[in-house]
């Protein structure tokens, strides 16, 4: 007979299932804390030889920070992310390896599983990020200035046979620009120069026909056509005088009417419609027409007359007349900031202005003349026995500087001028003066008024 089931008896217990991978794990990474004195945990040779395998022999306890201690940590917590961090210094945890002492920690030489590699190719640039270059605002590839982003090119040129070449070839072929042209740029710099508030100029001499009206016109058109703020030339001769000829006639409104209704001004609107406006911007306030009446205008209406004008205006001219000993002249002088005395290239228009000079320093006024340009005017390319450099030298021993102004036939015309229609020589003449006189604007209110003396 064979035996049934009910009568056979097993000769072993059935093995129970293997523990499970966690256990195990967990178990080992708990035995070198509890093995670190050296002995076998109890047990362990029980389990070895009821599992059938022979018992390993006890393992040297590892170091609790140790690269063999964190390689056991337990797989399911890390898959959690509960997994604590290993605290040596030199171990990366994406790649599990320990960096050798004393060395630093080196990025993965692979791409890192769940991060975004850097694309290079025609149209990608890789980002340097953290590693850019530290320049003296923060990392110079953050730097988006003008002169970090545009290549260098030259300037094209403005005149001569460079400007035609440029012109004709479409601008493919630039020489850039002459000399001339760089220092033509320069002074037009100068000229622009800031200025805060009012700057007040006069322009004097004790002789007459020396082309004060004329200066105070070339100089203000040139500012008014360089620079982005107002300026007006206002007509401070007693006797009749000419300025406003020089311009378009707009209004025949005259500084008499502004003071007359001057507490009706409140914006710049309402003093334009009372001065005239020429092609360069240049606007000019005109004087009384009748002698009789132009006496009137006395310090006090000059002074008036600038109170009201320099909350409106930039920079304000005063053509004066000859007369140094004139009412309004006091008041001219007094709250002037600079002075341009103009002379002719001639021995007398010479002693006059010098003349003026002697003045001045006579009365109280050094300051100021150490603060004026000389002018010496029309000069022709021939000037007779005259030595001009010596003339020059003269001045230049009293004055801030000298400027020669060529003669020219459109301002020997005595009309209407245009700065279009002056030669080239003379253009540039007036833009050296004018740079020259915007050097002083950084002063500009800086020199000490004189209170006015009640008569």
């Amino acid at each position: 007979m064979e035996p049934t089931d009910d009568d056979e008896s097993p000769a072993t217990p059935p093995s129970s299932p293997p523990p499970p991978a966690s256990s195990a794990t967990s178990t080992s990474a708990t035995t070198p804390a509890s093995t670190s004195s050296g002995e076998t945990p109890s047990g362990s040779s029980d389990t070895a030889a009821t599992n059938g395998t022979p018992a390993e022999p006890p393992a040297v306890a590892a170091p609790a920070d140790s690269p063999e201690t964190t390689r056991r940590v337990d797989t399911a917590e890390a898959a959690r992310g509960d997994a604590p961090q290993p605290r040596h210094a030199g171990f990366d945890p994406r790649g599990g390896a320990a960096a050798p002492p004393g060395s630093a920690a080196l990025p993965p030489a692979g791409p890192v599983p769940g991060e975004r590699t850097p694309l290079s190719g025609r149209f990608t640039t890789p980002g340097r990020g953290a590693h850019a270059p530290q320049g003296p605002n923060g990392p110079a590839s953050y730097d988006l200035s003008s002169a970090q982003l545009l290549r260098p090119s030259k300037r094209p040129p403005q005149t001569g046979w460079r400007r035609a070449l440029f012109v004709g070839s479409g601008g493919l072929v630039n020489p850039g620009e002459s000399a001339g042209d760089a220092a033509r740029r320069e002074l037009i710099a100068r000229v622009n120069q800031p200025l805060h508030g009012c700057y007040k100029i006069a322009m004097l001499s004790l002789k007459g026909g020396v082309g004060k009206t004329t200066m105070t016109t070339t100089l203000g058109s040139t500012f008014a056509s360089l620079r982005g703020d107002r300026v007006i030339a206002v007509d401070a001769n007693p006797d009749r005088g000419t300025l406003s000829q020089k311009i378009p006639l707009e209004t025949t409104a005259t500084v008499r009417h502004l003071l007359r209704d001057a507490d009706r001004v409140r914006r710049y609107s309402d003093v334009r419609a009372y001065t005239s406006q020429g092609p360069s911007r240049l606007e000019v306030l005109a004087s009384e027409q009748d002698p009789a009446v132009s006496e009137a205008f006395s310090e006090v209406d000059y002074r008036r007359t600038v109170t009201l004008l320099e909350h409106f205006y930039n920079v304000v001219l005063t053509d004066c007349g000859t007369g140094l000993m004139h009412s309004a002249m006091k008041g001219v002088l007094d709250v002037a900031d600079s002075l341009l005395i103009v002379s002719s290239a001639s021995i007398d228009g010479a002693r006059s202005a010098s003349a003026t000079l002697d003045w001045l320093d006579a009365h109280g006024y050094r300051d100021l003349v150490s603060r004026s340009v000389a002018v010496i005017n029309y000069v022709r390319r021939s000037s007779g026995n005259v030595d001009l450099d010596r003339v020059s030298d003269h001045f230049a021993a009293r004055c801030r500087a000298v400027v020669r102004l060529p003669f020219d036939p459109h301002l020997e015309e005595g009309a209407e001028i245009e700065l279009d229609k002056l030669s080239s020589r003379t253009r540039a003449a007036l833009l050296e003066l004018a740079a020259t006189v915007a050097d002083d604007f950084g002063r500009a209110g800086s020199r000490v008024r004189r209170p006015m003396i009640p008569r």
